[in-house]
């Protein structure tokens, strides 16, 4: 199977995004595990900024902040206030701080603003030789 430069431009964009997530995730983990996630994306931004064309696909980057706010969209679905759950065993309740609905609005405009920012910058002419001056 032969990979078109459309799919080969999606595959980059996907290939930052990942690379952008793993630098927030170790960030985000910094005091933990994050020193031991740091090198993935470190060795995924070398592998693919060597790549031809990868480069214009960065706005990946943008779109990778949108998957730390779908996580916290999850982990407060039940929010915003308390959630409680019974069990056998007794039950326990969380509080839910934020509104699941915000999060998961921004975290689709920042991934929406990647992808637009992204499939503006294929849609531009690529610029090849030098500009000519005319006297």
């Amino acid at each position: 199977m032969r990979i078109t430069g459309n799919q080969r431009d999606w595959l980059f964009f996907t290939g930052w995004l990942l690379t952008g997530s793993g630098y927030l995730l170790a960030l985000l983990t910094v005091l933990s595990i994050g020193v031991f996630i740091l090198p993935i994306p470190l060795i995924a931004t070398v592998a693919l900024a060597t790549r031809r064309g990868a480069l214009r696909c960065l706005p990946g980057l943008i779109s990778s902040a949108s998957l730390p706010l779908f996580l916290l969209t999850y982990l407060n679905r039940e929010g915003p206030g308390t959630h409680c759950t019974a069990s056998a065993g007794g039950g326990s309740c969380t509080e839910g701080l934020l509104d699941p609905w915000i999060l998961l609005a921004v975290g689709l405009l920042v991934l929406a603003a990647g992808v637009a920012l992204f499939l503006r910058i294929r849609r531009r002419p690529a610029v090849t030789g030098v500009p000519s001056h005319s006297p």
